[in-house]
């Protein structure tokens, strides 16, 4: 069943996701984050980036920010390091930017598809977590090159590890644990529309870009320049 990525639509993708919904998920996702240590990677990459290029201020975009807590979290990390930060979330959610401002999240929030993206738009570093597998191959490759060109210091991606074990994890304790059932519905196909190293290997050859991938605790992909 897992063999090959799905393309099966998650709830939270389609248009019809009303509000109340889309927040309760959203909560959730955020508390799942916490759970699974989601941001660790992506503040170790910024860590690992100011120490070799000195910056004392970055601009960051967060694609997929959902409710705006990894950009919350980057908001922190910086506070604790002297970092400088201007942050900006995107998602085509028109939810989400009301949910993350709500929450008090630190940011300038774009509500739009990442590739109506004003081209003069460019950050130091493009961040992703959770995204990527929303996305199918044609459309992946395309974002590949995009993150490239809008990246000027470095960008990182996090996602999912398609496996058996995991999705019949989240299947049985996403319902013991009562999530939302958005979230529910979509835990197990975001793992089925996940990826293997074999996956991240031929959709960035097919982009074009060279770019390093690593597995991540617990069962996760981090690629990233």
């Amino acid at each position: 069943m897992l063999k090959h990525r799905s393309d099966a639509t998650e709830w939270m993708d389609e248009a019809a996701a009303g509000e109340p919904e889309f927040a309760a998920a959203l909560r959730d996702l955020a508390r799942i984050s916490r759970m699974t240590m989601a941001h660790r990677p992506v503040l170790r990459f910024l860590d690992r980036l100011v120490a070799e290029t000195g910056a004392s201020s970055l601009s960051v975009l967060d694609v997929g920010c959902g409710g705006g807590d990894l950009l919350a979290e980057i908001d922190r990390w910086a506070a604790r390091r002297g970092i400088a930060v201007a942050l900006t979330g995107l998602d085509r959610s028109r939810w989400a930017a009301r949910y993350a401002t709500a929450a008090g999240v630190p940011a300038r929030f774009i509500t739009a598809d990442l590739f109506e993206l004003d081209p003069a738009e460019r950050f130091d570093v493009v961040v992703c977590s959770l995204f990527t597998h929303h996305l199918r191959d044609p459309e992946l490759v395309r974002f590949l090159r995009w993150i490239e060109d809008r990246a000027i210091r470095g960008w990182l991606i996090s996602d999912l590890h398609r496996h058996w074990l995991p999705w019949v994890t989240v299947w049985l304790g996403f319902r013991l644990l009562r999530f939302a059932p958005m979230v529910i519905h979509d835990s197990t196909i975001s793992f089925a529309r996940a990826f293997t190293h074999a996956d991240w290997q031929r959709l960035l050859a097919e982009a074009g870009v060279t770019a390093r991938i690593r597995r991540e605790f617990p069962f996760r992909w981090i690629v990233w320049r």
